[in-house]
């Protein structure tokens, strides 16, 4: 990595103290701002500055903690705030994604933001209001009454316009306070506040961008991690929100029949169980009547759950009416009245026909949704001569369910939000980073010289990835694994130039053997080797044949350039070495050296693996007597049939044997044989190669230069051991 070394695990020498401090702090601000409207009587909240300031500030974890935090602490007033944590939630979220866009830069940028987070604190809001109410308009605020009563008269439609209102204006105050003091923090500062759990050497942000932008062949990590949470979430949201509606349900079950057994015992109170056949048959007239009827109004009136109170005689032929008060909507039968028995009641009939108990019975049929308990009624002899009901009205029970489901909802949706985002911020520096960090690095890990893969192996050390788990463990073993194998790498590298190296030389001796069969020779096989090297990095600079010079291909050529003589091994002495000018037929015997050659390289490359070096030699060996016009030998080529390594062989073979003494002849001038090369252009030579040849002349020169200087240092040598031999003979 490039960036500088840190402290692992923290951001920059700002320790988490201070940045724990910071948030704590937003955190504190929303509490203590959410107290100013209520001591100045104003219609806004104000209680989620902290939250976008700890969003813009730290991203998605600090502002989504302080936001439901915030929440919670205040349910301790508001026992309905923890369910509007999920808006918080969302303000966060929001928060986070406007401020990659430098919300805070500039009033219009920050103004932007207001009808955003008063869609979600008001129109979202709005909608939770109503449900958490009972789909209903009870509660409203002074400002949704207003408009209710003056603008729109639908009730749900009134709560969220006045809401909306009523945000814009708190998410307005909001944001001008929090661009202040965001503004008021320094930028470097704010940049460290951010919360890091580094378990590497930190990253760059164009690294941690080009980390999370790594492809892969199906999916990333962090979306799986993504669906995994959101799975085991909605496993456990069903399971537990099935759980705990069933329990409420029964429980709201449990406490309506509770409601309606303590109703038929205050029936029974209010009546004489002796005088149920005078109640029958006297009705009103009957004493007591009155009385007991009045007292079972008032305990009908007691609650809006208690939609009826009535005593019935179970007979053969229905239900005989004992007291049945009237209700605002529907009035009672009449004494000694007979109702039929209901649907519900059908399978209990026998049971009521003989006095017993019965379980309390739900319906749903034209008088609506009710649990009805009947409850038998003694006389002083304890035989039943009646049965006291009551129906509980359903309807508040499908309220509340309802309503529960809200609840659980808007808890689980900020809950599972904010566990989603600690988890993914946790995998992102416990695995994505460290695991994307080692794909980059080992990604373009360099091979070509020891320096790169020193400094690769390098930059593989510096990541410092101490996760404590398995992802350090495989950090640890790629490191191992990359150092041991750029070491088997040298040593590969080591071994290789070492063989190269005696093939050279086997290269060279063999070459020798050739040469020193031929006195006049010289030092040709390294003059031409030079010669040819010239010529390719001469070509290379001028942009000829750039896709075939490669430097591999350059150090075959090289490489095998003092063995394009090696036919002449086959060649008899008395040729090689006669002193006048060849007769026509041992000239052609000469020419064979070519086919020679080529036939001893085709030996040398069934028994070797570097074929690309010994088809240059075989090249070279056969066809550097080759002509540009095709007059050369041994096949007559022309052009660029001939091969590239020939071509440039038949330039430096020429030249070096013009500058050369030889048996017919004396060595030529640099200048004239530097003419002789211009004269062949075209004819004996490819015109690009020996242009490329005669541009370099300098660098010829000094290679003519050297080696003359080398044969004078030698020839001295020779002459004086000589000499020595002979005084010793003497």
């Amino acid at each position: 990595m490039t960036q500088p070394a840190v402290i692992p695990g923290k951001d920059q020498k700002l320790g988490w103290p201070i940045k724990l401090a910071f948030y704590i702090g937003c955190l504190l601000l929303n509490v203590l701002l959410s107290r100013v409207p209520s001591l100045l009587g104003l219609p806004v909240f104000l209680d989620s500055a902290g939250t976008i300031l700890a969003a813009t500030v730290g991203g998605y974890v600090p502002g989504i903690l302080v936001g439901y935090i915030t929440n919670i602490l205040n349910n301790f007033a508001d026992s309905t705030s923890i369910y509007y944590g999920v808006l918080s939630v969302l303000i966060a979220v929001a928060a986070t994604l406007r401020s990659r866009h430098g919300t805070f830069r500039s009033l219009p940028r920050a103004l932007l933001t207001v009808p955003i987070f008063a869609l979600i604190g008001g129109g979202l809001g709005a909608c939770l209001t109503w449900a958490l109410n009972s789909f209903s308009a009870a509660g409203a605020s002074d400002v949704v009454v207003y408009v209710r009563n003056h603008l729109i008269q639908n009730d749900f439609l009134a709560q969220v316009v006045g809401d909306f209102a009523v945000d814009l204006l708190d998410k307005l105050i909001v944001v001008l306070i929090v661009m202040l003091l965001y503004r008021f923090i320094p930028r470097d500062f704010r940049h460290r506040l951010r919360p890091r759990l580094w378990q590497q050497e930190p990253m760059t942000k164009e690294e941690r961008t080009a980390s999370h932008a790594l492809k892969t062949r199906r999916m990333s990590l962090r979306p799986k991690f993504v669906i995994l949470i959101a799975l085991a979430m909605v496993f456990i949201s069903v399971v537990t929100t099935g759980i705990s509606f069933i329990m409420f349900r029964k429980t709201m079950i449990e406490n309506q029949t509770e409601m309606a057994y303590g109703v038929t015992n205050v029936l029974i109170s209010a009546m004489d169980p002796d005088r149920v056949d005078e109640y029958l048959t006297l009705g009103d007239d009957a004493p007591g009547y009155a009385e007991s009827e009045a007292a079972m109004k008032h305990v009908l009136a007691s609650s809006d759950d208690i939609t009826y109170v009535y005593v019935y005689q179970i007979r053969e032929d229905g239900c005989h009416v004992v007291f049945d008060p009237d209700t605002e909507d529907t009035p009672g039968s009449d004494p000694g009245e007979v109702v039929p028995f209901d649907e519900a009641f059908m399978s209990q009939v026998p049971a009521l026909l003989a006095g017993e108990a019965i379980a309390p019975t739900i319906s749903n049929e034209s008088y609506g949704w009710l649990l009805s308990v009947y409850q038998p009624v003694l006389d002083s002899s304890g035989k039943c001569v009646c049965y006291a009901c009551a129906d509980i009205s359903m309807d508040k029970l499908a309220q509340d369910q309802y309503v529960f489901l809200i609840k659980v909802l808007s808890l689980f949706i900020s809950f599972a939000v904010l566990i989603v985002t600690v988890f993914l911020w946790l995998a992102d520096y416990n695995i994505i980073f460290p695991i994307n960090s080692m794909a980059m690095v080992s990604g373009r890990f360099a091979y070509d010289s020891e320096a790169e893969r020193k400094g690769s192996l390098e930059q593989l050390r510096a990541l410092g990835i101490h996760t404590g788990d398995e992802i350090e463990n495989l950090y640890q073993a790629l490191a191992t694994t990359s150092e041991d194998s750029v070491r088997y790498i040298a040593e590969t590298q080591q071994q290789n130039e070492t063989i190269a190296r005696m093939q050279d030389n086997l290269i060279t001796v063999l070459a020798d053997m050739v040469e020193s069969r031929d006195q006049y020779t010289g030092n040709h096989i390294k003059n031409t080797a030079e010669y040819v090297r010239i010529i390719m990095e001469q070509m290379k600079r001028e942009g000829l044949h750039t896709e075939e010079l490669t430097d591999e291909y350059m150090q075959n050529v090289i490489r095998s350039a003092p063995l394009h003589d090696i036919g002449k091994i086959r060649v008899s002495d008395t040729i090689l070495n006669k002193p006048g000018k060849l007769t026509d037929d041992e000239f052609d015997k000469m020419k064979l050296h070519t086919v020679y050659g080529k036939d001893v390289i085709e030996q040398a490359k069934r028994a070797s693996s570097n074929v690309a070096y010994l088809n240059q030699a075989e090249n070279m060996a056969t066809c550097h007597h080759e002509k540009w016009n095709g007059k050369g030998y041994p096949y007559g080529l022309s052009g660029e049939d001939i091969p590239l390594s020939a071509r440039i062989m038949a330039v430096a073979d020429v030249f070096d044997a013009l500058v050369s003494k030889r048996s017919y002849k004396d060595e030529f001038s640099v200048e004239k044989s530097m003419e002789i090369i211009r004269e062949g252009i075209g004819t004996h030579f490819d015109p690009e190669v020996a242009g490329a040849f005669l541009h370099a002349e300098d660098a010829v020169r000094d290679v003519l230069k050297e080696n003359r200087q080398e044969d004078l240092i030698r020839n001295s040598l020779n002459a004086a051991r000589e000499a020595a031999d002979r005084q010793i003979g003497k």
